[in-house]
């Protein structure tokens, strides 16, 4: 009797399985977003929106990984002084320079066919070269001086400092010659011509796991399987890249299963992530990832009433930024006192900070001459209102509220403080990038481990028409002793002595405000059960650069 039922069971077991075969992996995966790029031209513009898609569409020599470690990933090989790869020279100038070697990956081919080859890495260091290109980290294509060719794949970088991160070249992204070199005949117009925009489809731009295969603007990016990809096979045929600009619609959107995930790097924030998961949290997996992403707001130093530094500290006491990570972020996202994060080895834990201080902004902004009230908002003797603006992403729920937030505790210390924000392509594209706003912009900056921001703070960065609005110092901060250490800090070869440096760099910061600090930001991943290979970085170089490993078990 017992064989009989085992017979049975056995027997029902199989025809379900008949009726019910096992489901297939999926091979579509949709990505939902908050930001549409403003260009996908890799060296233009920076915009992590564009950052995301071009993870998946090509590949940096080098790259930090989730261990914070550098690795090669278009290079065959790391260069070191100890392998013989990076050799001390003296450059043009008898200062001590280095010459570092790369190979690139043999099999590397742009989508059209065409092998990745140093013909790629010169015309993109001569776009990168040239004053008139646009390109935003202009100092490393100045300190880079030389290119020698030894073959097609093997190519000699020659730098006029030897910098303690020789070796790490993440932002050297390849553009290829043989398609955009005629785009690059007039240098100044070269920005608005370029293949990646105005044609974005062509396969040749593409040289990672995916290719473009359909864009368009403000909605969507579509991503195919690129035929010409030298590495892993890539799980998903095709990813879609949904823009949902609305935090509230982006939710809405996944609990719909009109997208399959939400991007860590662009999407909900963490008191939005938080309240999902209460709701939620059993039907997907949520990754809390801290990391080194840093909310700040720029001051626009050109503003005469920014360019007086008491009124720059008393903006800062006058807002409650601990009241604003504990109720809006339970915590999970400390009080920035500078740019640089307490998860870098170069932190310095001692240093002063701008604690909220009603009594200290009052006595700080009567001294600038705003000592006459009317109405609750201060003025000066010439009758002049003290009043700002402020600026942000537009649809981004938890900057929106805590804009609102700040307003208010502006207006309790005087200060009339309106609102104007505007889609992530223009606040991006335009008005952060050629320095258009009036007073205030809140955004983030996502850096590498020890990411010395040069290119942010030197006032040899500030973007200009002269320099076609290269450079990425928003707030044409200008301080002697800031570009000098800036300077100094990138050839400190002792750990010890550098870590002074950087002490004394947080130090001008705090001191000078040319940014009012915010929050360190952690990211918040929503992922379905199914989707497995998602690893979290915590800086820069983001989740979509090792997309390959990414897949499906349904």
């Amino acid at each position: 009797m017992l064989k009989f039922w085992k017979n049975i069971v056995g027997l029902i077991i199989c025809g379900w399985l008949a009726v019910y075969p096992a489901q297939a992996a999926k091979d579509e995966l949709v990505i939902g977003i908050t930001q549409f790029p403003s260009s996908f031209h890799p060296n233009i513009d920076s915009m992590l929106a564009k950052t995301y898609v071009q993870s998946m569409t090509a590949r940096p020599f080098t790259a930090f990984d989730k261990d914070w470690k550098l690795v090669c990933m278009l290079c065959v090989e790391l260069p070191t002084i100890e392998n013989g790869q990076a050799v001390v020279e003296r450059g043009p100038k008898g200062r001590k320079g280095i010459a570092v070697t790369y190979k690139i990956q043999p099999k590397a081919t742009w989508g059209d066919g065409m092998p990745v080859t140093t013909k790629d890495v010169i015309f993109t260091w001569q776009v990168g070269r040239h004053p008139k290109s646009g390109v935003s980290n202009i100092e490393f294509y100045r300190s880079l001086y030389k290119i020698d060719v030894i073959d097609d794949k093997v190519f000699t970088l020659h730098f006029d400092k030897l910098s303690f991160d020789y070796n790490s070249i993440n932002d050297f992204r390849l553009i290829p010659q043989h398609i955009d070199q005629v785009n690059f005949a007039d240098p100044v117009t070269y920005k608005n011509r370029t293949a990646f925009d105005t044609d974005t489809l062509n396969e040749g731009l593409y040289f990672g796991p995916y290719v473009v295969s359909d864009v368009v603007s403000g909605s969507h990016v579509v991503l195919e399987r690129n035929a010409t990809w030298y590495g892993k096979k890539p799980a998903f045929k095709r990813i879609v890249i949904r823009v949902i600009e609305n935090t509230a619609a982006l939710e809405a959107n996944l609990l719909s299963g009109s997208i399959d995930m939400i991007a860590g790097e662009l999407g909900l924030n963490i008191d939005q992530a938080i309240a999902f998961e209460k709701r939620h949290g059993r039907k997907f997996n949520i990754l809390f990832k801290p990391g080194l992403i840093y909310e700040h707001i720029d001051l626009n130093l050109d503003n005469p009433v920014l360019a007086d530094i008491r009124v720059r500290r008393a903006l800062v006491h006058a807002i409650d930024r601990k009241s604003i990570s504990e109720r809006l972020f339970a915590g999970r996202q400390p009080v920035a006192n500078s740019s640089v994060n307490p998860l870098d080895w170069v932190y310095a834990d001692d240093l002063s900070t701008y604690a909220y201080n009603p009594k200290i902004t009052a006595r700080l902004l009567n001294e600038a001459g705003w000592n006459q009230r009317k109405k609750g908002i201060r003025y000066n003797s010439k009758g002049e209102k003290l009043s700002l603006q402020i600026m942000t992403t537009a649809g981004n729920r938890t900057r929106e509220l805590v804009e609102q937030v700040l307003q208010s505790q502006w207006k309790a210390a005087g200060i009339d403080v309106s609102i104007k924000n505007e889609p992530a392509r223009v606040f991006f594209g335009q008005t952060v990038t050629e320095r258009k706003f009036s007073g205030l912009a809140m955004y983030a900056w996502i850096s590498a481990p020890e990411n010395v921001p040069r290119t942010t703070l030197h006032s040899a960065h500030i973007p200009t028409p002269a320099n076609n609005f290269a450079g990425q110092n928003y707030t044409g901060f200008k301080n002697m002793e800031m570009d000098q250490l800036l300077e100094t800090i990138e050839v400190e070869l002792d750990r010890d002595k550098r870590k002074k440096l950087w002490r004394r760099l947080q130090e001008i910061y705090i001191a000078e405000v040319p940014v009012i600090p915010l929050y360190f930001r952690a990211r918040t991943f929503i992922l379905p059960k199914w989707l497995q290979g998602v690893e979290p970085t915590g800086h820069m170089n983001i989740s979509p650069l090792w997309v390959e490993n990414w897949s499906s078990s349904k």
